[in-house]
Protein backbone atom coordinates (compact mmCIF):
# COMPACT_ATOMS: atom_id res chain seq x y z
CA UNK A 1 0.00 0.00 0.00
CA UNK A 2 2.87 2.72 0.86
CA UNK A 3 4.16 1.75 -2.05
CA UNK A 4 2.09 3.59 -4.02
CA UNK A 5 1.78 7.26 -1.70
CA UNK A 6 2.92 10.37 -2.62
CA UNK A 7 3.73 11.97 0.40
CA UNK A 8 4.87 15.63 1.52
CA UNK A 9 5.85 16.20 5.44
CA UNK A 10 6.15 20.26 5.98
CA UNK A 11 8.12 20.97 8.83
CA UNK A 12 10.48 23.97 9.57
CA UNK A 13 12.79 21.22 11.46
CA UNK A 14 15.24 19.13 8.62
CA UNK A 15 15.92 16.71 11.48
CA UNK A 16 11.79 16.01 11.83
CA UNK A 17 11.64 15.63 8.35
CA UNK A 18 14.51 13.81 8.11
CA UNK A 19 13.68 11.08 10.80
CA UNK A 20 9.66 10.90 9.45
CA UNK A 21 11.05 10.40 6.08
CA UNK A 22 12.97 7.55 7.31
CA UNK A 23 9.88 6.05 9.43
CA UNK A 24 7.67 6.62 6.11
CA UNK A 25 10.61 4.65 3.93
CA UNK A 26 10.22 2.05 6.52
CA UNK A 27 6.55 1.55 6.40
CA UNK A 28 7.13 0.96 2.51
CA UNK A 29 6.56 4.92 1.14
CA UNK A 30 9.33 5.98 -1.65
CA UNK A 31 7.79 9.00 -3.26
CA UNK A 32 7.99 11.89 -0.38
CA UNK A 33 8.00 15.63 -0.97
CA UNK A 34 9.33 18.27 1.66
CA UNK A 35 8.28 21.66 2.40
CA UNK A 36 9.95 23.76 5.42
CA UNK A 37 7.11 25.96 5.75
CA UNK A 38 3.45 26.44 5.77
CA UNK A 39 3.51 28.51 2.23
CA UNK A 40 6.03 26.29 0.25
CA UNK A 41 3.57 23.16 1.79
CA UNK A 42 0.86 24.94 -0.23
CA UNK A 43 2.72 25.08 -3.42
CA UNK A 44 4.32 21.78 -3.32
CA UNK A 45 0.65 20.34 -2.71
CA UNK A 46 -1.18 22.21 -5.79
CA UNK A 47 1.92 21.29 -8.04
CA UNK A 48 2.47 17.14 -6.94
CA UNK A 49 -1.39 16.64 -5.38
CA UNK A 50 0.63 14.38 -3.11
CA UNK A 51 -1.74 11.69 -1.33
CA UNK A 52 -1.16 12.49 2.11
CA UNK A 53 0.65 15.37 4.23
CA UNK A 54 1.66 15.68 7.48
CA UNK A 55 2.11 19.23 8.67
CA UNK A 56 3.78 20.77 11.97
CA UNK A 57 1.46 23.57 13.11
CA UNK A 58 4.28 25.85 14.61
CA UNK A 59 6.14 27.08 11.46
CA UNK A 60 7.60 30.35 9.91
CA UNK A 61 5.67 32.18 7.03
CA UNK A 62 2.45 30.62 7.15
CA UNK A 63 1.60 28.13 10.03
CA UNK A 64 0.15 24.49 9.79
CA UNK A 65 -3.29 25.70 10.13
CA UNK A 66 -3.76 28.34 7.30
CA UNK A 67 -1.87 25.62 5.28
CA UNK A 68 -4.52 23.10 5.68
CA UNK A 69 -7.52 25.65 5.36
CA UNK A 70 -5.65 26.46 1.58
CA UNK A 71 -4.80 23.09 1.10
CA UNK A 72 -8.55 21.85 1.57
CA UNK A 73 -9.60 24.99 -0.10
CA UNK A 74 -7.82 24.19 -3.04
CA UNK A 75 -8.81 19.95 -2.62
CA UNK A 76 -11.51 19.09 -0.61
CA UNK A 77 -10.26 15.48 -0.02
CA UNK A 78 -6.61 16.44 0.69
CA UNK A 79 -5.41 13.83 3.66
CA UNK A 80 -3.82 16.19 5.74
CA UNK A 81 -2.28 14.69 9.17
CA UNK A 82 -1.20 17.30 11.76
CA UNK A 83 1.89 16.76 13.83
CA UNK A 84 2.91 18.98 16.92
CA UNK A 85 4.87 18.73 19.49
CA UNK A 86 2.69 22.33 20.96
CA UNK A 87 -0.39 19.73 20.98
CA UNK A 88 -2.87 21.34 22.84
CA UNK A 89 -6.62 21.14 23.06
CA UNK A 90 -7.29 23.91 21.04
CA UNK A 91 -4.47 23.13 18.24
CA UNK A 92 -6.11 20.04 17.61
CA UNK A 93 -9.76 21.69 17.23
CA UNK A 94 -8.61 24.04 15.03
CA UNK A 95 -6.46 21.67 12.93
CA UNK A 96 -9.79 19.52 12.62
CA UNK A 97 -11.87 22.56 12.07
CA UNK A 98 -9.64 23.40 9.54
CA UNK A 99 -9.73 20.07 7.45
CA UNK A 100 -7.24 17.80 9.19
CA UNK A 101 -8.62 14.48 9.01
CA UNK A 102 -5.96 13.36 12.09
CA UNK A 103 -3.60 14.61 14.56
CA UNK A 104 -0.46 12.84 16.27
CA UNK A 105 1.59 14.29 19.25
CA UNK A 106 5.50 14.79 18.57
CA UNK A 107 7.65 12.26 19.18
CA UNK A 108 5.39 10.19 16.75
CA UNK A 109 5.54 5.99 17.13
CA UNK A 110 6.53 4.82 13.57
CA UNK A 111 3.33 2.81 14.59
CA UNK A 112 0.82 5.49 14.44
CA UNK A 113 2.42 6.38 11.16
CA UNK A 114 1.88 2.85 9.64
CA UNK A 115 -1.73 2.46 11.02
CA UNK A 116 -2.25 6.57 9.22
CA UNK A 117 -0.61 4.99 6.11
CA UNK A 118 -2.96 1.79 6.09
CA UNK A 119 -6.02 3.89 7.31
CA UNK A 120 -5.91 5.86 3.65
CA UNK A 121 -8.62 4.49 1.50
Amino acid sequence: MGEFLKVLICDDSMLIRKKLKEVLKSCGCNDILEADNGQTAIDVYKENKPDLVFMDIIMPFKNGIEAVKEIIEFDNEAKVVMASSAGTKEHVKEAIKAGAFEFVQKPWEKEQINKIIHNLK
